[in-house]
């Protein structure tokens, strides 16, 4: 048997030291929470993309009283951004969440789903996209694409 060991390389930095292009993708994401639908949860999740013309768009989470109905804010935002710019590469996918007390401390990752999600727009345009995760006291930033945060993946590559 053989051991095969995978590793994830996460920079860590506080805001301040984000270039002025990823606050700026960041504070979309962050001023996105405000728009959460979030009543059952009260955890307002944003996430905001930059495309490769320097577009941003962001979206939210929006819950349902049926739980599986919902959807999270990176879903909301990739789809919305493939569906309306179908020709523009993801860049950078920012996210950001709050609860009643204020921003998260610490960054939040995206959930299974969104991570497959996140997957699926790479191959759509050939290429990694940055993540980048906000918390109040650091930010974690995935240069390496999706494919750190979700090792050993399902993809297309399977059903051919």
């Amino acid at each position: 048997m053989k051991e095969m060991i995978l590793q994830t390389k996460v920079l860590v930095c506080p805001y301040g030291e984000l270039t002025d292009t990823d606050r700026e993708v960041v504070d979309a994401a962050r001023a996105a929470t405000a728009n959460s639908y979030a009543i059952y949860s009260h955890f307002n999740v944003g996430a905001a993309v930059r495309l490769g013309s320097g577009i941003i768009v962001s979206g939210t989470n929006q819950e349902n009283a049926a739980y599986p109905s919902g959807i999270c804010a990176e879903r909301t935002t990739l789809f919305w951004a493939n569906s309306q710019y179908p020709n523009e590469p993801v860049e950078t996918l920012a996210i950001a969440a709050r609860t009643e007390q204020g921003e998260l401390e610490v960054p939040i990752p995206p959930c299974g789903a969104c991570r497959q999600v996140i997957l699926e727009t790479e191959k759509r345009f050939g290429r990694n996209i940055r993540i980048i995760l906000y918390g109040a006291r650091q930010c974690y930033i995935i240069e390496d694409g999706v494919k750190a945060l979700l090792p050993l993946s399902f993809n297309a590559d399977f059903l051919e």
